[in-house]
């Protein structure tokens, strides 16, 4: 039997609507694609052509539908442009502040002496940082463990000159140094307030990345009141946490706020992870600025002790009704010591000086200042469970 076979019937778009207005098929797809994709690829691909063909084939009518269209897809939300605004916004404040603080970064080349070749002749290590004018007259600030121990510094400024530097003074302690050079047509930065800062605000490190001059990072203050072991031992406080990305080189460089204040100084990151970052805090180097300016170093108390820090039993602390649950344990003792002097042995447990608490070594670093140099102070020490009451005289370090 044969079957007749009707007409294909082709689908039509509803009355009124765009794809009716411009004639789509469910066949042809759009008419005009013949002209702009003559292998008809993908009926999609004649929206990319209508503003060429619609001109010659539509009607006035027609004409204005695939305007709005055109003017549709052309035209970003109102969302998208605010967005645009915003992020404008921060590549300015980013940009004016870079541009204040870019002259005063400096590039420091440090040369170090080293053992002795085969030769017999002394041997040189090179090595390098950031750093930043902060006076007029060409005084730098740095971290102390690029410049430490060097023989000879070379600065290269913002401008291209290369100056030597004489190092003022530097605390291993908060790894900070002063270094002055003699040069004119400086500027210098200006310094901030560290205690102002909060969590989220705009931080931007400039310095000198594996030699890669004037280098700038952005990112956000991520925390306040960290604390950093310095390569003395020591504890540095009042450490700011950033994600602004340092590297190597980066170390000495100044981190700036959106206004172009310097509020950190640049000294370490954590080398396995990702954006966490540290810089020592505007207040604390204006601090061991001026110190280092006035006596070319910090002044602090010592004792004589070696120590570490250990639980004390709970029953002791109850008797005592101690603030802590800690102490600091003697070690050693020193011959000719002030902790010598004053009768204190190994074994013995520290848990106050001058009635301030001691849970830790930390504690007992941050209350021996220049303050106690030659001043009695009381030491409270538990020996055995007996507690004692000694005076000790802190002798200035070494």
């Amino acid at each position: 039997m044969s079957e007749s076979v009707g007409p294909a019937r082709t689908p039509v778009a509803p009355q009124g609507s765009r794809r009716a207005l411009l004639g789509w098929t469910a066949e042809g797809g759009c008419p005009y694609a013949a002209q702009a994709n003559p292998k008809d690829h993908a009926p999609h691909l004649c929206s990319m052509n209508l503003n060429e063909f619609a001109a010659d084939s539509l009607s006035a009518s027609d004409q204005g539908v695939v305007a709005g269209l055109a003017h549709e897809s052309s035209d970003p939300p109102a969302s998208a442009a605010g967005d645009y605004a915003l992020l404008d916004a921060y590549s300015r404040a980013v940009m004016a502040a870079v541009e204040k603080v870019s002259p005063s970064v400096v590039n420091v080349e440090v040369h170090q002496a080293a053992g002795r070749g085969r030769s017999g002749e002394q041997g040189e290590r090179r090595g390098g940082g950031s750093g930043f004018v902060f006076t007029p007259d060409g005084l730098i600030l740095t971290n102390s463990h690029v410049v430490h121990d060097a023989t000879r510094i070379e600065i290269t400024l913002s401008d291209g000159r290369r100056v030597p530097a004489d190092t003022i003074g530097d605390d291993p302690a908060t790894d900070l140094a002063v270094i002055r050079i003699d040069a004119g047509g400086l500027q210098a930065v200006e310094l901030g307030d560290s205690q102002q800062l909060r969590p989220g605000q705009m931080a931007i490190a400039i310095g000198n990345p594996y030699g890669f001059q004037s280098t700038v990072t952005a990112g956000v203050i991520s925390a306040l009141g960290r604390s950093l072991r310095s390569y003395s031992g020591r504890l540095i406080e009042d450490v700011i946490q950033t994600d602004a990305a340092l590297n190597p080189g980066n170390s000495g460089g100044p981190l700036v706020d959106s206004r172009g204040q310097v509020i950190g100084v640049n000294t370490a990151t954590i080398l396995p992870a990702q954006g966490i970052c540290f810089a020592i805090g505007i207040n604390t180097a204006k601090f061991v600025a001026s110190r280092l300016l006035r006596d070319g170093r910090i002044r602090r108390s010592y004792i004589g002790v070696s120590a570490q820090t250990v639980p004390i039993h709970r029953r002791v602390v109850r008797f005592y009704q101690l603030p802590q649950e800690n102490g600091v344990v003697v070690l050693g003792v020193e011959d000719r010591s002030p902790a010598r002097r004053a009768g204190l042995r190994e074994g013995d447990v520290i848990v106050a000086l001058d009635e301030k608490p001691v849970a830790g070594v930390d504690d007992l670093h941050r209350l021996l200042t220049d303050a106690q140099v030659g001043a009695r102070c009381g030491l409270t020490v538990i020996r055995y469970t007996e507690k004692l009451n000694l005076t000790i005289v802190p002798e200035e370090a070494r």
